[in-house]
């Protein structure tokens, strides 16, 4: 009964949902009435009145947003072939021809129109918003059926104020799908329903003063955790034993974040809850039975005891039933042994496909160790989109593909009943019920096939609970058409559009914008609507805070991660401390900066970071190149940013090192990193000019959002902002920064405008500590000058005395200079005999 409830409020709140969005006239939900997210809330209805009016500005924006780089996209005609009406929406279908390179599905949003129009011309009086219900083959075209809602808009969210306005003017329509934002609505709506709303509402909720341990595990399996993980680590393993709802674990780079998730996984699917070890309790016991007697009860209870148990004759043993191999895993199948008195089932989410894909392979090829330290593979899903082609033997498509010919094979000789449709749904349950672990993207957890499975979750865990998804580029600004807006209000669209046989413009995408979910915390609510036990966050709010597209969400805290708001509530975080990524020289700056000094080297990892190159003060471990001339740029019609002298520098820079250094050229392990789009574009169109091939093959080229979860032996990173009197703009993020001088393992090399960025508090610690380190070089054109034999002899560190910093304690070597910045004059400049081009022979490309 209490399914059946939840499930028709959750009907009730995305019947509300697609009312207000269809019903929009683009800026038809007033922004009035906006409140900045709090760290607590008194109650449910408070919590609800703040993030509502949020997701509706978050979803008006991702509607109207504008890419950098506009497709042209064509007006379709459209013809109505039928129309009914239901719930107070109205349904039409209407064949449409997709032709190749566009695509149309469920909730993809659409706008319908009598007429098109065209910019500097009147809108037309007749259109309306229309959400894709199914599209379904008709003939050789599609048969696209769409709902609308054709009453009026909203006031202020309040369905009962409907008001008649004017349709969509004053603003151009872009296309998107409303599957993510519509599940993060459901979940704000319905945070009623979950057991630990308390919690998340007061950010309290439990006593965190102690941790009562609520499950145990073997010893063998406690033995390989204290002999395999750090101590930081095991505590936040431990952690997960406890008997609170939520753990909070916060991963800075290179602490061996998802090896801790592994180690989570292995012992929480193998715990047994404390009670059922407790010898507290006395058993009323009644009259003792003869010896004999007891041993004939226990012989006909207990069959096994003389012969095999019956339900490991059952066992499958041919690979079915769910028992799935995985391709190049040697790994055994888990066999559930009779002794194993508790079944966990977890589901694993992350905010973007690739986060997610990585710990899907980290368990395929590691496994997990059981309640006897065995490792094996246990039976996993990996359930949406994009799925990476190594873990492809365990997603959801490809399980279907098994099940179904299993089942053609099974059913050659019987009728099959029912329609397909409903037939795969229940193959996708049957395939997820199986699974021990399901993995799913925050968004797709919220998909219509969880509501079928006849068990839920336990423990779910998310990974990157306080970052962005990958984004490979940065969110341009929305701006306004110069389309007239009509002089009248629409007429009855009911009459105007829907008549049988009538005849409309649709305006399609090539192809419809399904963006990947972000952590803030709407979306962190999907997957714990299927009522788990525990909870684990697991990421990094010093690094890239979730993409919000509506600035005006952003100002009021929308891109405040659930993790971020417990923690600024006061609620315990397990941190992980030793890293094992970076040079300490590299560790030292983000350790003291952005994590209160905290951090601490692994063993060895200073002996595994150091590379031949460091026999050059220039290049590395850290490194800042102060560009005098650099000047920053914004192209034509760009709300992006390029600096062309620091691109020139940073491929002399490049080439140098492959040239010395050839290795380099193999296996992708330079990363060139700008936080803005443009910059990235111009260099990679800059490095296929010069070197005569694809960035691609040899360096990866990309923005910070883009390159958070990475690592690479070098990094070079390209501020850009380079101005006499102008600020920073989002540089100036310190989260952006600590992304971007983290990705290195060997050498960080900063190029940028050193007075330019001490305007900023945070760069301007960075510009001092290079100086202080005897690590920041001022250079000027030409540039060759700079790599030129006799200054890189000069600046060897076998002639020049090396810096003794290694650590976020150790001080400078009283003997160095700390403004020793390397210079050159003119004199110096002139004397090079190099053109200033970099030579394609010399970076050895063509040898290749």
């Amino acid at each position: 009964m209490a399914v059946d409830k939840e499930k028709l409020q959750e009907e009730s709140v995305i019947r509300r949902f697609y009312q207000i969005i269809l019903s929009w006239d683009y800026f038809g939900t007033a922004k009035s009435g906006l409140v900045k997210v709090k760290n607590r809330y008194t109650d449910i209805d408070d919590y609800i009145a703040t993030y509502e009016p949020l997701i509706f500005e978050e979803a008006k924006s991702q509607i109207i947003k504008e890419k950098e780089e506009e497709e042209v996209t064509d007006w379709k005609l459209g013809v109505v072939k039928s129309w009914s009406e239901a719930d107070d929406f109205h349904f039409i279908e209407f064949p449409c021809e997709i032709i190749e390179g566009e695509s149309i599905s469920q909730n993809d949003l659409l706008l319908l129109s009598k007429d098109n129009f065209l910019d500097g011309k009147r809108l037309p009086t007749v259109y309306a918003f229309a959400l894709v219900e199914h599209v379904r083959k008709f003939f050789e075209t599609r048969l696209v059926r769409v709902r609308l809602y054709l009453a009026g808009e909203f006031s202020k969210f309040n369905t009962d104020n409907v008001q008649s306005c004017p349709r969509l003017f004053n603003m151009r329509s872009h296309l998107c799908s409303l599957s993510t934002i519509a599940r993060e609505y459901v979940a704000i709506r319905t945070i009623g329903c979950l057991p630990y709303k308390d919690l998340i509402i007061s950010a309290v909720g439990e006593n965190l003063s102690t941790e009562v341990e609520g499950w145990k595990i073997p010893t063998p399996l406690r033995e390989y955790v204290d002999n395999t993980f750090n101590q930081y680590q095991r505590e936040a393993i431990t952690a997960g034993l406890s008997s609170k709802a939520f753990v909070l674990i916060q991963g800075p780079p290179g602490t061996g974040k998802t090896q801790t998730i592994l180690g989570i996984l292995s012992t929480i699917l193998h715990a047994t809850p404390t009670r059922m070890h407790s010898k507290t309790y006395e058993l009323r016991q009644g009259p003792q039975l003869p010896i004999e007697e007891k041993r004939r009860h226990w012989g006909l209870a207990s069959p096994w005891l003389s012969s095999i148990n019956p339900r490991d004759s059952l066992m499958p043993k041919d690979g079915d039933d769910g028992f799935y191999p995985t391709t190049g895993n040697e790994l055994k199948p888990e066999a559930v042994t009779s002794s194993r008195k508790y079944r966990v089932r977890v589901l694993v989410c992350a905010p973007s496909n690739s986060a997610l894909d990585e710990i899907v392979l980290r368990v395929l090829n590691g496994g997990v160790h059981d309640e006897n330290d065995r490792v094996y593979c246990p039976k996993i899903v990996r359930i949406g989109l994009k799925a990476h082609h190594s873990i492809k033997a365990v997603s959801l498509d490809e399980l279907m593909k098994q099940k179904r010919s299993t089942a053609n094979k099974s059913s050659t000789n019987k009728q099959s009943s029912g329609p397909a449709g409903s037939n795969d749904d229940s193959i996708r349950a049957a395939i997820l019920d199986e699974a021990t672990i399901v993995f799913s993207t925050l968004s797709f957890s919220g998909s219509h096939v969880f509501s079928k499975l006849n068990r839920g979750f336990d423990v779910v865990i998310i990974d990157e609970a306080a970052q962005a998804a990958c984004d490979s580029h940065a969110l341009p600004t929305s701006k306004q058409s110069n389309v007239t807006p009509p002089s009248q209000t629409s007429p009855d669209l009911l009459v105007s559009i829907l008549t049988l046989g009538s005849q409309f413009q649709l305006w399609l995408r090539c192809s419809f914008s399904h963006s990947p979910s972000q952590a803030v915390e709407p979306a962190t609510l999907v997957p714990l609507a299927n009522q788990c036990k525990k909870v684990f966050l697991v990421g990094d709010p010093a690094q890239l805070p979730a993409t919000v597209i509506s600035d005006i969400a952003k100002n009021h805290g929308y891109g405040t991660s659930l993790f971020e708001r417990l923690k600024e509530a006061g609620y315990p975080v397990k941190m992980l401390k030793t890293q094992y990524r970076m040079h300490p020289e590299i560790r030292s700056f983000p350790s003291r900066e952005f994590y209160g000094d905290s951090l601490l080297d692994g063993d060895e990892v200073k002996s595994r970071t150091i590379r031949a190159w460091h026999d050059y003060r220039c290049f590395g471990p850290f490194c800042f190149f102060d560009i005098h001339e650099g000047k920053e740029a914004r192209p034509s019609g760009s709300g992006s940013w390029i600096n062309v002298e620091e691109v020139d520098f940073v491929l002399f820079l490049y080439q140098k090192l492959i040239s010395l250094y050839p290795a380099l050229k193999s296996g992708n392990q330079v990363a060139i990193i700008s936080p803005y789009s443009q910059q990235v574009k111009l260099f990679q169109k800059r490095f296929e000019e010069t070197f005569g091939m694809s960035a691609e093959k040899v360096v990866d080229i990309c923005t910070v959002d883009g390159c958070q979860g990475r690592e690479k032996d070098i990094a070079i990173f390209s501020c850009v902002r380079a101005s006499k009197d102008k600020g920073i703009g989002f540089v100036e993020d310190k989260r952006r920064m600590n992304v971007g001088i983290t990705r290195a393992k060997s050498a960080v090399l900063v190029v940028g405008s050193a007075s330019t960025l001490r305007r900023s508090e945070q760069w301007k610690k960075l510009v001092e500590s290079a100086e202080k380190r005897n690590c920041l070089f001022q250079v000027s054109q030409p540039y060759s000058a700079f790599f030129s034999d006799e200054s890189l002899t000069s600046m060897q560190t076998k002639l020049a005395e090396p810096s003794q910093v290694i650590g976020p304690t150790d001080t400078v070597d009283n003997d160095e200079q700390p403004n020793n910045a390397v210079a050159f004059d003119d004199q110096a400049q002139a004397e090079d005999n190099d053109d200033g081009d970099v030579d394609m022979n010399d970076a050895g490309f063509d040898e290749d």
